[in-house]
């Protein structure tokens, strides 16, 4: 069962990924305008050679970064290799490309390709989408681990991480699942691209923040130095679907290489709560118990989920105001009620095309009943992952040593560095070599 879950999921992704590198090849999506003058159509730019070989280069990084990190952390079982493509990977993709393009914002240009004919998506931007989480989904959180630059600053300043509860762990979690649903609906909407707007470090990266953004970082690095990867954990969409892909990964970071001794040691390191302990340690429930558990919360699961998907549908005129064109009507329409004298530029642009109220009103309206079908669904999203969040904190594993949990684990391999069992193993291996 789990293989085949996994062969749907990795499908899944392909199909994902093919939808929208299809839009790639099309050309000349509308018929070109006829003109009755002498007017000859322009031929068109290319795009520039240098560009085109900075994306080469930069999908090439992304690709080596992502296999050897995977090497250090499931092969060499490394801390030191994977903190070396980490930082740099914060020099280059951070630094150096000023965190764009990323793998977190790329979910947004997904979004709008797959749900809006008129955008073509670079195969490169389609690439740094897919390529994290098809890895993910073999070797475990690695991205996280060695190639994201966000992850890499907030690693660097986890000085002392503090470990937290697992409910509470939980329950933050929730929030970049909804995180994920906001900025699919408010991209596949045409609203913006809300992770790039809200992003804490690329203003950092760009020396370039503004005061609220710099605020913003500064505090989540600061954050960072008592709870580890705060970004990460609480806030990252993509992170999101790094988890789902990693819960079903074909290998993954184990803490040690032999019979686990239970020394804790590696629990007390991890920086981000992700070692589980052994079920001796934990209150074991009767098997009866847990599934009962489990068929009361799947028997409320469609009630929640039309709760929350009325909900959200009906308040859906509040997330279309976050699309140009709403705001645009409500301008106008107070221009034209008298309500206010003050004109915009969007206003005045509206005007001087001709167009008429009608005709916006039309367009305005379309754009409402997209908004209250997308928050419906975003509602009913809603509803399934905090049913599935109750269920993950309601569930108890039978382990019989510490290890891993594979969603939260993001392979920064600390862990390695402390278990006895692990050290052997080195030692061993300097002998025989």
């Amino acid at each position: 069962m789990k293989r085949m879950t996994r062969i749907l999921v990795f499908s899944a992704m392909l199909i994902i990924l093919f939808s929208a590198l299809s839009s790639v090849a099309a050309e000349d999506r509308f018929p070109r305008p006829e003109f009755q003058s002498e007017y000859e159509l322009p031929s068109t730019t290319a795009p520039s050679p240098q560009d085109n070989l900075f994306s080469y280069i930069d999908t090439a990084v992304l690709i080596i970064l992502l296999i050897l990190t995977s090497y250090f952390a499931l092969k060499m079982r490394t801390r030191t290799g994977i903190f070396i493509c980490s930082l740099f990977s914060l020099i280059y993709f951070g630094f150096w490309k000023k965190g764009c393009i990323c793998s977190i914002g790329s979910i947004q240009n997904i979004a709008l390709a797959l749900f809006s004919n008129t955008y073509v998506i670079p195969v490169f931007v389609a690439l740094f989408f897919a390529l994290p989480i098809l890895f993910s989904l073999f070797f475990g959180r690695v991205y996280c681990a060695g190639v994201c630059p966000f992850g890499a600053l907030q690693d660097l300043v986890a000085i002392k991480p503090l470990t937290l509860p697992r409910w509470v762990e939980n329950t933050l979690g929730i929030f970049p699942a909804l995180y994920l649903g906001l900025s699919v609906l408010f991209a596949a909407t045409g609203s913006g691209f809300i992770i790039c707007r809200f992003d804490p470090f690329v203003g950092l990266f760009r020396f370039g923040a503004t005061f609220e953004m710099f605020i913003t970082g500064g505090i989540i690095l600061l954050i960072g130095v008592f709870i580890a990867r705060p970004y990460c954990r609480f806030i990252c969409p993509y992170g999101v679907l790094l988890k789902w892909a990693s819960a079903l990964s074909r290998w993954h970071v184990t803490i040690t290489p032999d019979e686990c001794i239970q020394c804790k040691l590696c629990e007390n390191t991890c920086p981000v709560g992700a070692i589980r302990a052994p079920s001796p340690a934990l209150e074991v429930e009767k098997r009866e118990v847990g599934v009962k558990r489990l068929v009361i919360l799947f028997l409320i699961l469609p009630f929640v989920m039309a709760g929350t998907g009325l909900f959200f549908s009906t308040i859906s005129h509040v997330f279309a105001q976050l699309h140009p064109q709403v705001q645009l009507t409500a301008q106008v329409l107070k221009e034209d009620r008298n309500i206010t004298r003050t004109t915009t530029d969007a206003s005045d642009a509206f005007r001087a095309t001709g167009i008429s109220l009608d005709t916006l009103l039309n367009q305005t309206d379309h754009i409402l009943s997209q908004f209250h079908l997308g928050a419906g669904l975003f509602g009913l999203y809603t509803g399934l992952i905090i049913i599935l969040a109750i269920v993950k904190t309601s569930v108890l594993r039978k382990r019989t040593g510490y290890e891993p949990d594979r969603e939260a684990c993001v392979s920064c391999g600390r862990c390695f560095e402390v278990c006895p069992k692990e050290q052997v193993r080195r030692k061993k291996g300097k002998e025989h070599g």
